[in-house]
């Protein structure tokens, strides 16, 4: 069943881009990257919070991902660096450099033993989570589009079964990897999210911008934008697919022209009976589907295009970092 509410409660102003947010699931403490380069700590149960900067050796551009591991959050960056940070000393522990290009995204595994991460350089990265020892590195992804411009490897996303990585690119091609063996185990193509301009501009854009495995890790969610008329602005359908990926089996497809632009995120339920996606153009979205029917049962919007989003423990709040604020929405 979708939820009967969606409602946005709170929210707090920055003059930065917030481009990752991780949430704490003992307590009310945010955690989220920046333009300005930094990694930030809100505790949001204050009555007018501050957000704290970390210290140390950081990052040096956009702080783009950023995820919990045990004690630690990793954040990772434009710089090509992945940087370890102590959650209580709000201190740098360890940075390294981890790719050639733009690192766009990085998660952890289910059981928080690894880290994955992805980059413009097109290579899927797996790093031990403890002592940051690259345990891998494969792809499956061109470092041209079909048109001789540079692609970008945007997104990477583990399965809760912890068997399964799925790497999404420019041009709208996802590879599914083994997650113990690193062998391809199945692909899937997406090509109306990608856009290319032979004329007026000569260039493209658009792309896969999120992933996510069902609950049961049997169905794979693949977010982006549809067609855009003018390439130079997001103004195409915020597009939705999922995939029975084993098979490639698509099971839905949903465009919407009222809230255009990227689909920058997508979470699914604990039940896999509704997904949420968020992102936008100059403004954001909110929307939540049913899994099934497709049909649309919220959605909402706000000033500035949403990056990210991360709930609480119960699944009851959930955080989206975007252009100038962070806000919290909840869902009952």
């Amino acid at each position: 069943m979708t939820p009967d509410t969606l409602k946005k409660v709170s929210d707090w102003r920055f003059g930065d881009i917030l481009f990752c947010v991780a949430t704490d699931q003992q307590n009310d403490r945010i955690w989220f990257g920046s333009s300005d380069f930094h990694v930030y700590e809100l505790n949001t149960s204050e009555e007018k919070p501050q957000r704290v900067a970390f210290e140390g050796d950081g990052h040096e551009s956009y702080v783009t991902g950023l995820v919990r591991v045990g004690k630690a959050l990793v954040s990772c960056g434009y710089d090509r660096r992945l940087v370890w940070w102590d959650i209580e000393s709000k201190r740098s522990t360890r940075r390294t450099v981890a790719h050639d290009k733009w690192i766009r995204c990085v998660v952890a595994s289910p059981d928080q033993s690894r880290l994955i991460t992805v980059a413009d350089d097109m290579q899927c990265k797996v790093w031990d989570a403890t002592s940051g020892e690259m345990l891998a590195s494969f792809s499956d992804h061109s470092a041209l589009t079909p048109h001789h411009y540079p692609s970008m490897l945007y997104v990477v996303a583990a399965s809760p079964d912890g068997r399964w990585i799925a790497t999404g690119d420019r041009i709208g091609h996802v590879a599914i990897w083994d997650a113990s063996s690193f062998e391809k185990v199945g692909e899937l193509e997406t090509p109306i999210m990608y856009t290319w301009d032979p004329k007026a501009r000569r260039h493209s854009t658009g792309g896969i911008r999120s992933l996510s495995f069902s609950p049961d890790s049997r169905r794979l969610a693949v977010g982006g934008v549809g067609k855009i008329g003018n390439i130079d602005h997001l103004d195409g359908p915020a597009r939705l697919e999922v995939f029975q990926w084993s098979t490639g089996t698509q099971a839905l497809e949903r465009e919407d022209n009222k809230k255009k632009g990227l689909i920058e995120q997508i979470v699914w339920s604990p039940d896999g009976k509704w997904i949420l996606t968020a992102g936008g153009d100059n403004n954001g979205f909110v929307t939540i589907y049913d899994a099934e029917s497709g049909e649309l049962s919220h959605q909402d919007g706000q000033d500035g295009h949403i990056h990210a989003v991360a709930f609480d423990h119960d699944f009851s709040n959930f955080y989206a970092a975007s252009h100038h604020r962070v806000t919290r929405w909840t869902i009952s």
